[in-house]
């Protein structure tokens, strides 16, 4: 990956039609260098679709106060417990900002009553946001490789991360929201675009920081 300075990132700031077009390339950069990476969730059982890793990561969502998560996060955590009872990945993080509805704890909580043994759960609750959840997985002993556990829309940006720290990634995406609840997808998918930006400025803080 080329080095990423802060210059670069403020060219995305410019004027309104230079901005769209670097947007969109950025956007379409992500998608096409994560491409082999990223298989959907429909196909769990597929025995060369997903790899088996020994680290799943579940992206947080919204969590309601109640302890319930939302359609978004459901679909993640779902998703996981498909990739754990076919034996797709052996050990799960679930990452999500506390103390903000004791995210992390309740996306444990909800595996676990639904079979997940509790020592194979890791909880991050610093994960604020992917950048940090992706540093999380990185820094934790002996992990090298893991399956990012997201919607599909939302897995380029977080291998791209993943790849940029030293983390093979390969990545599981929930479509079944496209389907569900469309307008809640493509405003997810344009937010997205924007999202990028704050991952180019994550990384090049990262370099810069290790120059």
């Amino acid at each position: 990956m080329l080095p990423i300075r802060p210059r670069h990132i403020a060219v995305l700031l410019g004027p309104p039609a230079l901005s769209t077009v670097l947007l969109a390339g950025l956007s379409i950069w992500t998608h096409v260098s994560t491409r082999t990476a990223r298989f959907p969730g429909e196909n769990v059982g597929d025995p060369d679709a997903p790899p088996a890793t020994e680290w799943g990561l579940v992206l947080g969502a919204e969590m309601y106060p109640s302890g319930t998560p939302s359609p978004m996060l459901r679909a993640r955590l779902d998703l996981a417990l498909e990739l754990f009872r076919a034996g797709k990945v052996r050990r799960l993080i679930v990452s999500g900002e506390e103390p903000s509805n004791a995210q992390a704890s309740q996306m444990a909580h909800y595996l676990v009553e639904r079979g997940v043994p509790a020592d194979r759960i890791v909880a991050d609750e610093d994960g604020v946001d992917t950048y940090a959840s992706c540093r999380f997985a990185r820094a934790l002993p002996g992990l090298t490789t893991v399956t990012v556990i997201s919607q599909d829309y939302h897995l380029p940006r977080a291998l791209t991360i993943c790849r940029s720290i030293g983390l093979e990634a390969y990545g599981v995406g929930d479509t079944g929201l496209r389907r569900g609840a469309p307008w809640a997808w493509r405003r997810s998918v344009r937010r997205e675009m924007v999202a990028n930006v704050k991952m180019l400025a994550d990384l090049a803080r990262q370099q810069y920081r290790q120059a």
